[in-house]
Parts: structure tokens; C-alpha cells; sequence
């Protein structure tokens, strides 16, 4: 299993380059942000730092979407940093959540989110593509390569995912959702004539270690309940669409969000958000990996008895630090 570390692009941006740097040197993979430019700072501009001081890491958008930016905008800016660093950058992208909603906008439409996966990989990795009409592609991009890894939860946006995408970015950690999201991207892949198994599989959450105190507890879960409020906005449009025990999304998902109320995006991502107080324990406990190593060490192991490739430490609480170095200390070294 592989191991990413994301955060959010909070300043100093050199902070967060320091710990990307120290994340490679301990084993972690892969580095991500969040692509929200309202909320955060330019990531791409970071994203060059990033690289300039690494040497392996992988980095990419946790995620980008179709509409922030236009598509030949997103795909040269990572052929740029490919072509500059060698091919070393992930484009995850999804529909578009907070970098939209803050703006007033609503998220994309899954059919333009596919013709934009198509038309920034065919741009990044040196091929003509049509994009309002028009045939163009970037002339100065040679042996460029650019995986596209989608974020998905809903039923069609899983099967998109499975019918194009190179990875699966899921944001939460549940075993039982995961192994049900899993199979529905492998089964569309099959479906697709596609490898099922070539679909990189990655799960996103935080992770907080604890001495296994019940105080130790109750502080982690204060510090990880904003998760739950963020993956609810996602939960809350499925049962807009889908409705409630219909069985196109698992209950084990949509329950916990009958006492959901519509909240302030501004506060997106961030701890101590006042709107996330409606998520039980339980699901923070489900959704994030929080414990002593041992119970983080189990969790993992089941992830990855069900296909997940790589998990993404979601870093935003009081202790980045903390689960920087006791990842690379206690957790990544028994993955080794």
C-alpha cells in the first residue's frame, strides 16, 4: 500500500512544502492539496515548490474540477510542471464542491466533467483534442503522461469513474462503503472493457493518533467531526437525487444525515466547524482512522484486503506534525 499525505493550502505555503519534503523522506508517496482557490491559495503555484525539492514524490489536486479553470488552463499547467520535473503530477479531479458552492456557483454536470477528463489528459500528454469546437493541443509537450483520478460517491458518478478514469479517489474510510464503491467501479471498468484491476484505488481521510486514552479519544474525534460535515454536502446531493432507500447509495451513508442543516462554506474543511455538530461519533469513527497505531495498522489492513491501493492522510487538525512523523515512524514501515 501506498502512502499520500494531503493538505490544505493554508500560508506560509512554505510550511506546507517543508512538510511535503519531510512526508518523501519518511516513505510517504505521494503528496495532495485541496484545489479551492476561494478558501485556500493557488495550489499549482505550490505544487512547483513541491517538486523542485523532492525527487519521487507524486503530487496532485485532492481535487481540481471542470470549472475553476478552463480545461487546456488545468492541463497545461500540469504538463508545465511534468515537463519541468519529470513526469510526477496526479490530476484528481471531481464535479466541484466548496471551490464552487463559495463562489455561488453550482457543481459541474457529470457529462462535462467526462469531456473535461478526456480533453486535460489528451492535452497534458501531447494529443489534439476538441474543446468548444475547436481543435487545438499543446505543441511544446513531448512524452508527457498525466493520470486522471476521479472523486466519486454517487452511483453514476462511480460508474464514470469506472468506464474512464485511471484512479478512484473515495473521501472516507469506512471499510464496508469502501469494499460497496470499490466493486461498483471495478464492475463498470469490466463493463467498459476495461482492466478492473488497473484502476488505482485510493481512500482519503484523517487519521489522528492517540495513546488510546479515552480523553486522547474524545479530543481526536473534536478534531476530525469537520470531515464528516464535508463528505454530508456529498451525501446530501445523492439523497437530493437519488432519494432515500431506494438502494442506488447504501443507508450506511445517508442515515447520518437526517439531522444535517445547510452550513456556512467559508468554514469548509475546517475544524471546529459549528455546522458539522450534527455528526455522531460513530461516524467520525467510521468515516477516519483514529486511535493508537495498532488500531490504525488493523484498519489499513483491511482496506487493503479489499483493493485499496493507496490511503491519503487527511493533515488538518492540531497534530500535522504528529501524524506526519508517527505515519512514517510506526504505519508506513510495516507497509514497506
Amino acid at each position: 500500500m501506498d502512502f499520500g499525505l494531503v493538505l490544505q493550502v493554508d500560508p506560509p505555503a512554505g510550511l506546507l512544502v517543508e512538510r511535503m519534503i519531510r512526508a518523501e523522506a519518511l516513505g510517504f508517496s505521494h503528496g495532495w492539496t485541496f484545489d479551492s482557490v476561494v478558501l485556500w491559495q493557488e495550489p499549482f503555484v505550490v505544487y512547483s515548490r513541491i517538486l523542485e525539492h523532492t525527487e519521487r514524490l507524486m503530487v496532485g489536486s485532492m481535487v481540481t474540477n471542470p470549472a475553476t479553470r478552463t480545461w487546456e488552463v488545468t492541463a497545461s499547467a500540469f504538463a508545465t510542471l511534468n515537463d519541468m520535473y519529470g513526469n510526477r503530477t496526479i490530476c484528481g479531479i471531481g464535479r466541484g464542491d466548496s471551490a464552487m458552492r463559495v463562489a455561488g456557483r453550482k457543481p459541474t454536470t457529470l457529462s462535462m466533467l467526462s469531456q473535461a477528463m478526456s480533453a486535460i489528459k489528451d492535452l497534458a500528454e501531447g494529443r489534439e483534442t476538441e474543446i468548444d469546437g475547436t481543435r487545438i493541443r499543446l505543441p511544446w509537450v513531448r512524452d508527457g503522461a498525466l493520470p486522471i483520478w476521479m472523486a466519486a460517491y454517487g452511483p453514476k458518478a462511480l460508474e464514470l469513474t469506472g468506464r474512464q478514469a485511471d484512479g478512484f479517489i473515495l473521501q472516507l474510510a469506512d471499510p464496508y462503503l469502501t469494499e460497496w464503491m470499490v466493486k461498483a467501479v471495478r464492475t463498470a471498468a469490466a463493463e467498459a472493457g476495461r482492466d478492473p484491476d488497473g484502476i488505482r484505488i485510493c481512500v482519503a481521510a484523517p487519521a489522528y493518533l492517540t495513546d488510546g486514552s479515552e480523553q486522547g479519544r474524545a479530543h481526536a474525534l473534536a478534531e476530525c467531526r469537520w470531515f464528516g460535515g464535508m463528505v454530508g454536502n456529498h451525501v446530501a446531493d445523492l439523497v437530493a437525487r437519488y432519494g432515500e432507500g431506494t438502494g442506488m447509495v447504501p443507508t450506511q451513508l445517508t442515515d447520518y444525515i437526517k439531522a444535517r442543516r445547510s452550513g456556512d462554506y467559508s468554514l469548509h474543511g475546517r475544524v471546529g466547524n459549528p455546522a458539522a455538530a450534527f455528526v455522531p461519533d460513530e461516524i467520525v469513527e467510521r468515516f477516519c482512522l483514529i486511535g493508537p497505531p495498532e488500531a490504525h495498522l488493523e484498519r489499513l489492513s483491511h482496506l487493503q484486503s479489499i483493493g485499496v491501493d493507496q490511503f491519503a492522510v487527511y493533515a488538518m487538525h492540531d497534530a500535522v506534525d504528529e501524524v506526519i512523523d508517527g505515519y512514517g515512524k510506526d504505519i508506513l514501515t510495516q507497509f514497506a
